[in-house]
């Protein structure tokens, strides 16, 4: 992992090119960026990974596909989007014209029920320009055409995936990894030797919600995968333990709403984070996390991101009292 020198305290160098922030947006909860053009201060931003690419056109899963609960979301898209095809026709371009100029850093998501499918989606996609590498969904809980472990509960599909993505190109490839691992070890180091650059972590967890009243699922298919708050904790601990296991950088998601959310995962060990659920309450809560980390930053005079990462005190050695909360990186 490189961290260059850089202009200001949350700026990096990474994957060979700059990220202006650390912050940047999930998968699935900004498409392809035509949704936030218009309401946020793309400034403010690290930098996007777009909705799944998959070889086919999906429609997704029955409606209906978001529901909250108390401590969270619950979603069962079924990975809806138009297919490799009208990405390369019409998203990538507009992706080069509309983002890339404004400093975004852009992943592509891509998604698959087979190695042969990931496979062909990247095939399709190498020769495109517009983006800066792939992240390779490999734990999704909503893909119904997978009846198997997800990719990233088996260390030998895990494997092939990214093995044979890897033979494809030259591009940065992050791994999304499950938060519902039994076991981190062996999933990251089968990441690591088939040539991933990065891991992502983490996904939405399993889980179901049952309306009381009705005795029926809240979501449309049944289960789905569980994001916002709860998740946050499940997150944090996954990235601080694969800190220990491996060099490549890691990028945290999970529950994070505010600077001291994403400070969580920097101090965990994570290079980049992703804000995923909290942009459907308040699309701007990129840009607001990128100012709280600048304002933290200055509080706690820090000179560049390294001195936040993986610098988390962990242990029952621990006896001194936690600094009074930065009011101004409050939800509110």
């Amino acid at each position: 992992m490189t961290v260059g020198m850089p202009r200001g305290p949350l700026e990096q160098m990474l994957f060979g090119t700059t990220f202006r922030s650390p912050v940047l947006l999930a998968a699935g909860t900004c498409g392809f960026g035509e949704a936030i053009v218009d309401v946020m201060d793309l400034g403010g931003l690290g930098g996007l990974v777009t909705k799944s690419v998959t070889l086919e056109p999906r429609a997704g899963n029955p409606a209906p596909r978001v529901a909250e609960f108390d401590a969270g979301m619950m979603n069962s898209i079924g990975l809806a989007n138009p297919g490799v095809d009208e990405v390369i026709a019409d998203k990538l371009p507009w992706i080069e014209t509309h983002l890339l100029p404004r400093g975004l850093q852009v992943f592509l998501s891509v998604a698959g029920h087979s190695p042969d499918s990931y496979r062909e989606v990247v095939r399709r996609l190498e020769p495109e320009s517009g983006f800066l590498g792939y992240e390779l969904n490999l734990s999704c809980p909503n893909d119904s055409q997978r009846h198997a472990l997800p990719f990233a509960l088996d260390p030998e599909a895990l494997t092939r995936v990214v093995s044979e993505v890897r033979a494809l190109t030259a591009r940065p490839i992050l791994v999304k990894l499950a938060p519902n691992t039994p076991d981190l070890a062996p999933i990251i180091q089968a990441a690591e030797a088939s040539g991933a650059d990065g891991l992502t972590l983490v996904n939405t967890l399993p889980g179901l919600v049952l309306d009381p009243h009705t005795h029926r699922a809240v979501l449309g298919a049944g289960a789905g995968g569980m994001s916002g708050p709860a998740l946050r904790a499940v997150g944090v601990h996954a990235t601080w333990r694969a800190h220990g296991m491996t060099q490549l950088p890691l990028v945290g998601v999970g529950g994070i709403a505010c600077g001291e959310d994403a400070l969580q995962y920097l101090l965990a060990g994570a290079s980049l984070v992703q804000i995923g659920t909290a942009s459907f309450w308040d699309p701007r809560t990129g840009p607001r996390v990128t100012q709280q980390l600048e304002r933290l930053a200055r509080k706690q005079k820090i000179r560049g991101l390294a001195d936040w990462m993986g610098a988390a005190q962990v242990g029952p050695s621990q006896c001194a009292p936690s600094p009074e909360p930065d009011p101004a990186s409050s939800l509110s």
